[in-house]
């Protein structure tokens, strides 16, 4: 079965612009995004998908520059970068990961994956209701749900978003979820702010700045340092606004 991992990127975020390519211990944030996916072994291919903007042309740069495919689509429709992307690597299944998220873990992607294989469901993920840190999310669908929402979203929120449509629509669509033993939503991993990136690089410092520690391993750490999780406390996650 052919999984594709997208993991969209652009340069034009509007709480922390060029995010993406900020430097996370001696290498650009997207970059610990694909090396850590690439540990998976449940992914048949791993793809940027950023955007048709000029103001892009730095992440096409970074993806030949680590030997990842990218492809390009809308900035804003977002749903139609996706479904355009996963068209033409003729994905079956497709996987949603953020470019934000520098400690996506490669043992909690395959654990969603393989939910998705073991069940009937059109939809997984590990968001709701949520037990993993933020920043580890990871969402997994197949191309015909895409098609369907793709064909059917019309919210703004809903085509920005990618996903809404599916959880906004649970009778269309056989939805699945991944929780943990333990609740560690409290830790946010995700970039979003200078805040965040000041804790992300402390995190990495911790592992010598090697992007192979489990996600369990950075829990440990912050359990033994809890002034860490203060850095970026107060930082209240953007909202996803319905309209």
């Amino acid at each position: 079965m052919n999984v594709i991992a997208i993991v969209q990127a652009r340069m034009g975020s509007t709480r922390l612009p060029g995010k993406v390519l900020m430097d996370m211990g001696g290498r650009p944030v997207l970059e610990r995004v694909v090396r850590r996916l690439q540990r998976s072994s449940t992914l048949s291919k791993i793809i940027v998908a950023a955007t048709d903007s000029a103001r892009d042309e730095p992440i096409l740069r970074a993806c030949e520059q680590i030997e990842v495919a990218c492809f390009c689509g809308s900035e804003y429709d977002v749903l139609d970068r996706y479904y355009q992307c996963a068209l033409a690597e003729s994905a079956e299944v497709v996987v949603r990961i953020t470019s934000d998220c520098p400690l996506i873990d490669p043992d909690v992607v395959d654990a969603v994956v393989e939910k998705f294989h073991a069940g009937r469901a059109e939809y997984v993920s590990n968001c709701s209701p949520r037990t993993f840190p933020r920043g580890l999310d990871t969402e997994v669908f197949t191309f015909d749900a895409l098609a369907r929402a793709w064909s059917e979203a019309q919210s703004p929120h809903q085509r920005e978003h990618v996903t809404p449509y599916f959880y906004e629509h649970p009778r269309k669509f056989r939805l699945a979820f991944l929780t943990g033993a333990d609740d560690y939503s409290r830790l946010r991993w995700t970039l979003d702010t200078l805040e965040d990136l000041v804790l992300l690089k402390a995190i990495y410092s911790y592992f010598n700045n090697r992007d192979d520690f489990t996600w369990r391993e950075a829990v440990r750490v912050m359990e033994q340092h809890p002034e860490l999780a203060e850095l970026n406390a107060h930082i209240q996650q953007k909202p996803m606004v319905a309209s």
